[in-house]
């Protein structure tokens, strides 16, 4: 894709406060200069220049150039220049979603700095977040956006059935079925919807549980799973009991829940946004934890989906200042996640953030909850699991064989096609 350079210069004299604007200046041979390759103007982009913004107010002639590249182009580059041996074309700091992460730490260890020497209060984010950009308690990442699941509900629907939001927080995905089926029967409506192969509802359901479709080995582990198994089973008796409708693609998830077809969602937080822009539906929403497996003793009501953190590379010419900057930024100031909530709509993984007035704020859209800060608060009860780096195949392979087993083909023959093609995968 095109690249749009952004490049800011900023200094305390010019800088009024965190929202003040930027002068454009080169980057070559500055040493208080960071490039940066990040995408999404809106969020990461926004995000990355006021933390920019806040560290020059106190570090004269400090500047970031930002090189607004996809998630995809991100992960190209960095394959390119590993393959190449020469590292001297990565930036200074590059975003990374967390779920692809861990696949280019393991191939390429060489590429990223490690922060062993970072002063970050690490107890400050949740444990899942940090294991994202970890190898053997070593940390290689700074955390930024929250991906914590919640539960979103039509509360006049919920309603119209005869139920509260209360009746479905930190229930049993049993008990969740229970209720859809007896909304679907007085409504017409499903509880919750998702993507036939796409979908993430199946990752969430099994890593609530700190496990996966992979064993500590990283090899696929699908067949003799029995937290798997549970999984499949609840979701396959979800989708063909009415209580889940499965769609074709994420503009079908996204019509079901607009349109007032489905009267719940369940997801990573950032699906809030899009909740949001049906202003005809203020007020009629609200949120609350996941339900969770039942007959699993490790089960929780907590799961993430999404996120992404940033990584300092080996080609970073000045790491003292990277590592301070981060540090003093994403990895510490309430000051900067109360002014990126507001300016980007990032919610923050750290976890004091929670704690301030901003955070704790009623929201009108979801009937005046506090909804910023419960969602940090869920996040610290995200339970850790074992990382695969392919985390997409799995995905497809589980989602492909509950399509399968409620197309009528015998569940033992689906999960056992699930295993052998993600084994195959993770050959290619």
């Amino acid at each position: 894709m095109k690249k749009k350079v952004l490049t800011v210069l900023l200094t305390g004299a010019m800088v009024a406060s965190m929202a003040a604007g930027a002068t454009v200046v080169s980057a070559e041979d500055n040493d208080n200069t960071l490039t940066v390759w990040a995408w999404d103007q809106n969020f990461n982009i926004k995000s990355m220049q006021i933390a920019a913004d806040q560290y020059a107010a106190d570090h004269e002639g400090f500047s970031v150039d930002i090189i607004e590249t996809s998630s995809d182009d991100c992960q190209t580059k960095l394959t390119t220049a590993a393959n190449a041996g020469d590292y001297s074309t990565l930036p200074d700091i590059v975003l990374m979603q967390d779920n692809s992460y861990q696949k280019f730490l393991k191939a390429y260890p060489d590429a990223f700095t490690d922060l062993k020497d970072m002063n970050v209060n690490w107890d400050d984010f949740g444990a899942l977040k940090q294991s994202y950009s970890m190898v053997d308690d070593t940390h290689y990442g700074v955390p930024f956006d929250n991906g914590a699941v919640i539960a979103c509900y039509r509360t006049d629907i919920l309603e119209e059935a005869g139920y509260t939001l209360d009746d479905l927080t930190d229930i049993t995905w049993s008990k969740f079925e229970e209720i859809g089926k007896d909304i679907h029967e007085k409504t017409g409506k499903y509880l919750l919807t998702s993507e036939a192969t796409g979908g993430d509802t199946l990752m969430m359901m099994i890593q609530s549980c700190g496990a996966n479709f992979v064993n500590e080995d990283g090899e696929a582990y699908i067949v003799g799973n029995e937290t798997a198994e549970k999984c499949i089973d609840l979701y396959t008796e979800l989708v063909q009991n009415d209580v889940v409708k499965l769609v074709n693609n994420w503009d079908e998830y996204i019509a079901t829940i607009t349109s007032g077809e489905a009267a719940g969602i369940v997801n990573g937080n950032w699906i809030t946004a899009t909740l949001m822009s049906t202003e005809d539906q203020k007020g009629l929403w609200g949120i609350t934890t996941m339900p969770k497996v039942d007959g699993v003793d490790t089960a929780t009501n907590y799961a993430n989906n999404g996120g992404s953190s940033w990584y300092i590379t080996s080609n970073c010419k000045n790491v003292e200042l990277a590592e301070d900057f981060l540090a003093s930024t994403f990895g510490s100031s309430t000051d900067f996640y109360d002014a990126i909530l507001s300016e980007t709509g990032a919610i923050s993984c750290y976890l004091p953030a929670g704690e301030s007035d901003v955070y704790n704020e009623p929201n009108e859209f979801f009937g005046g909850q506090p909804i910023f800060s419960t969602i940090v608060e869920y996040s610290s009860h995200i339970p850790e699991f074992t990382k695969t780096p392919y985390h997409y195949e799995a995905r497809e392979c589980v989602n492909t064989a509950v399509v399968n087993i409620v197309n009528g083909t015998a569940k033992e023959d689906a999960l056992q096609e699930a295993q052998d093609t993600l084994a195959f995968k993770m050959t290619e």
